[in-house]
């Protein structure tokens, strides 16, 4: 696990352009495991307990459902709210578009501002749909399992930071396969 303002050693400093899959180089794909995607939350929950106390949480569906759960489990946060943002279609990031709308009753928490409040994602790539739910909840706490460098500024908490270049398969995304040797795939 890396704090926040180190870069693991197996992430580059390379051109930021996340590719789709399927073309990036195995050293630029990162998989996540149901195992690790779980100690990774835990790992975020276990630094925001020292940051809270929170009132509620706000995911950003549909990756921040799983870590959100982790969280608010492990800080005993009851009252969990979604904001539906769309900015992938599959693999190709385009406009950031609110699907579903923040409740009133929490977005008027703190002052309408969102004090109170944590914002939970899977990941923090480029920072556009963040940059969007920032605007809903200014004063809310964000907070993701992981961030790309384009992104990173828009968080106040991530646990684990990958390069742009990376393309995280989580566990969700992928499904158990044989997978042929690298040699014998002319990798």
């Amino acid at each position: 696990m890396a704090e926040p303002n180190q870069v693991p050693e197996w992430t580059s400093g390379a051109a930021p352009q996340a590719r789709p899959p399927g073309t990036a180089s195995p050293e630029k794909i990162f998989p996540v495991s149901w195992d690790q995607f779980h100690r990774d939350s835990r790992a975020l929950a276990w630094r925001l307990n020292g940051v809270g106390p929170f009132e509620a949480i706000v995911c950003i569906t549909r990756g921040g459902l799983v870590p959100a759960a982790i969280v608010a489990r492990e800080l005993g946060i009851r009252v969990i709210e979604t904001v539906s943002v769309m900015s992938y279609a599959h693999t190709q990031q385009g406009e950031v578009a609110v699907l579903k709308d923040i409740a009133q009753a929490v977005v008027a928490r703190g002052g309408g501002a969102g004090a109170g409040v944590l914002i939970v994602d899977d990941l923090v790539d480029t920072g556009q749909t963040a940059k969007v739910v920032r605007g809903l909840l200014p004063r809310a706490h964000f907070a993701t399992v992981y961030a790309k460098p384009m992104g990173r500024p828009m968080v106040d908490t991530f646990i684990t930071e990958v390069s742009q270049d990376t393309w995280i398969y989580f566990p969700w995304d992928t499904g158990l396969a044989f997978q042929p040797p690298i040699r014998d795939a002319g990798l």
